[in-house]
């Protein structure tokens, strides 16, 4: 769409107010149809006569402002009056906040100190056949709002008492229009409610309130008070070892909301920032406290759930549960890697880790889809990928792992789904990225002189290091060869020639192996099996089993291994080993913190530590969902479900289970493109039975029995 309507900004405003802009307006006859255009530099609620224009919240999205803005469009006919007024209000959101909170730098300063505006069309078409535009221009005006402050990691201020007076003329504010596309992902919705669970005196005399489940979002509060009355709340996840109030691991952000009151009865909720919490602290609120007052409301954009897990476990139910809300929680608009201290950044490295998972869970077609195109849209000059997408760091350099989610990420989506789109969308990203490496390394064929995150929070990691004990340029190296073998195969599915990769991948691999003739820890060892460059994988994995035995039967990976370590283990005859290690209860473990009482997935295995102190307060997110990639082989080994490359988006699959006592009976399924496939097994004795519902062609492979069958439900025994 060609806009012809100009930004606006509001001239002269107070530095934190959120400015609202409105417009009013009779209606020139019976209207047949309305439709509102409408973007912001910022984040915004639109009402029209009084009413939102529609669930999104957070509008417009993040993406790479500089290339890419989102507008959306509204049908508001059912909306309109005799007498009008559109108001929209606007705060800072991820375009002007100050992300990220941990730094300073040039590119933070320019990002913090752009003009917050808007820009939209109103488009009226009459009964009579008569069409009129209402646009963003020097008719509208503007006003302070009762939203005093509003920020992405600080917070939000709220003053009821304060009456909005639009009267100050709005002025026009000079921006690029060709930047605009219309909504691209998926819009970000109120999704779900929790209920306050119960209110806690803490023995530091504190008023806490207790959601039961670490949540995305904000707090909706109900209260009696008198004008000026003053409600002050701050956020937390945990509480500390002495059941107080905790939330140092915020770091710099404040993460707290302060309303002041109007006289009586009144509800209400933060509009344009957001929160990570599961406990809330009322630092002040007048009355009686009581937990009806208080509703979690759950914010992530709108996928739809495809995959469930359940099990005969009720600790590994609860993981499968915190798996699912560590997705929630951080898809918001962006796959984020925590959603409550001074980050809440697009990381790379923990998207690719966890893409297979979260396809399986939820339709994450379109979410990323929009995010890899702003990937492409931000790539560097040189074809490098930055750590964060929208790049927010772009003084980091490009890491081996986080800058592969370039190739993972659209192969994985085009695995699930099926579409060629997002290949075709993505393979000069994709190329551009393996060039990027041939081009930046010390040593041909292998990736050396880089600077990376290594198989980051490993917990091999030498003493005073974050990085696990697994080189960087084997890892690196790793990952060149899996991206070069992506772009090979998603050039061969879009019928393009790849005869230059197809060579440079034999070269990397015949490096490779030449300079890596042996491995030295757990996450070497999986990766070499994994992206199949050990010579003899079989070896290798034997050489892994013995070496996780050796260590305690128990994972020494980080964010690099941890996500195929049990395929690899699995992948060559030994499921109970890795069984072992899923269903492990000590730390480091899997089941660890759902025993210290997590609902949400951690980003260190010991994020609270068996003596009940924390990890630290410097990095130590309880809601980081990169850990939750176990979920896939669940689905994949486990319940046995597994999709084919050559077959993409379930045309057909292979259903292969891989049942073990300890669990007891596992049920999996995952709604696809083709209709639902599902994968029961259950103990029976000494007997096992397997349930198979499939909506496509599939082979079964059972014990000694291997069959194909049309969709249908089946029942074997073993």
């Amino acid at each position: 769409m060609e806009f012809q309507a100009k930004w606006i900004q509001a001239p002269g405003k107070a530095e934190d107010v959120c400015p609202v802009f409105c417009r009013t307006w009779k209606s020139a006859g019976t209207v047949k149809k309305a439709e509102l255009y409408l973007t912001a530099l910022g984040v915004y609620e639109a009402r029209l006569n009084g009413r939102r224009v529609s669930e999104y919240v957070l509008a417009p999205g993040w993406t790479v402002y500089e290339k890419r803005l989102q507008y959306q469009k509204y049908d508001v006919t059912e909306m309109l009056e005799e007498e009008n007024e559109l108001t929209v209000t606007v705060g800072k959101g991820w375009f002007s906040s100050h992300m990220p909170g941990w730094m300073e730098s040039e590119d933070k300063t320019r990002r913090a100190n752009r003009p917050m505006g808007i820009l939209g069309e109103l488009h009226l078409e009459y009964e009579d056949g008569s069409t009129a535009v209402i646009s963003t221009d020097e008719n509208w005006t503007w006003g302070e709002s009762p939203v005093r402050f509003s920020e992405i990691y600080d917070g939000e201020t709220y003053d009821a008492t304060v009456a909005v007076k639009c009267e100050a003329p709005a002025a026009e504010l000079e921006w690029p229009k060709e930047i605009l596309i219309p909504q691209e992902g998926e819009e970000i919705h109120e999704k779900e409610r929790v209920m306050a669970e119960k209110v806690i005196i803490t023995p530091a005399g504190e008023t806490v309130i207790d959601f039961g489940q670490e949540v995305t979002g904000y707090v909706e509060f109900t209260v009696d008070a008198k004008e000026g009355d003053q409600v002050q709340i701050l956020h937390g996840e945990v509480l500390d070892q002495n059941g107080n109030f905790y939330n140092a691991n915020y770091r710099s952000a404040k993460a707290e909301i302060n309303y002041t009151c109007r006289e009586g009865v009144q509800t209400w909720h933060p509009m344009l920032t957001f929160f990570g919490f599961r406990y809330i602290k009322l630092a002040k609120f007048p009355g009686e406290v009581r937990p009806e007052q208080f509703t979690a409301i759950v914010v992530y954009s709108d996928i739809q759930k495809t995959g469930s897990l359940s099990c005969g476990r009720p600790e590994v139910n609860q993981l499968f549960s915190n798996i699912f809300w560590g997705q929630k929680g951080n898809f918001l608009d962006v796959p984020t890697d925590c959603p409550q201290r001074d980050e809440r950044l697009g990381w790379t490295g923990d998207a690719q880790a966890f893409i297979k998972t979260a396809s399986y869970n939820y339709d994450v077609e379109k979410f990323f889809k929009k995010w890899l195109h702003d990937m492409a849209a931000a790539q560097r000059a040189d074809g490098g990928i930055g750590q964060v997408i929208p790049d927010y760091l772009p003084d980091g350099n490009p890491s081996a792992a986080w800058g592969d989610a370039a190739t993972i990420c659209p192969w994985q989506i085009y695995l699930t789904y099926g579409n060629k789109e997002v290949l075709a969308d993505q393979f000069d990203c994709m190329k551009n990225w393996v060039d990027y490496i041939t081009g930046s390394t010390t040593t041909e064929y292998l990736w050396t002189g880089g600077e990376h995150f290594g198989d980051w929070l490993g917990l091999d990691a030498p003493s005073g290091s974050y990085k696990g004990s697994s080189r960087d340029d084997f890892i690196a190296t790793a990952y060149y060869a899996y991206s070069t073998e992506l772009v090979i195969k998603a050039g061969k599915v879009l019928g393009k020639d790849v005869s230059a990769y197809e060579a440079l991948y034999a070269n990397i691999v015949k490096a490779f192996r030449e300079h890596y003739p042996e491995y030295r820890t757990q996450t070497e060892h999986v990766l070499a099996i994994h992206f199949r460059l050990a010579e003899d994988p079989q070896k290798t994995a034997d050489a892994l089993a013995e070496m996780v035995i050796r260590d305690g039967s128990q994972i020494m990976t980080g964010f690099v291994g941890t996500a195929y370590i049990l395929h690899a283990l699995s992948d060559y005859g030994y499921s109970e080993l890795a069984y072992t290690l899923f269903l492990r209860r000590k730390y480091p473990s899997w089941l660890f913190s759902v025993d210290q009482g997590a609902t949400t997935i951690w980003e260190h295995w010991d994020g609270i530590m068996e003596n009940g102190e924390f990890w630290s307060t410097d990095m130590n997110s309880f809601n980081h969902y990169a850990y939750g990639a176990v979920a896939d082989w669940v689905y994949e080994k486990a319940a046995g479900i597994c999709q084919l490359e050559e077959t993409p988006g379930f045309e057909k699959v292979k259903i292969q289970p891989m049942p073990d006592k300890r669990l007891g009976w596992l049920d999996a399924s995952i709604n696809t493109r083709h209709g639902k496939i599902s994968s029961r097994w259950a103990y029976v004795g000494e007997k096992v039975r397997y349930d198979i519902t499939t909506a496509v062609p599939a082979r079964i492979v059972i014990g000694e029995k291997d069959v194909c069958v049309e969709p249908g439900e089946y029942t074997f025994w073993s």
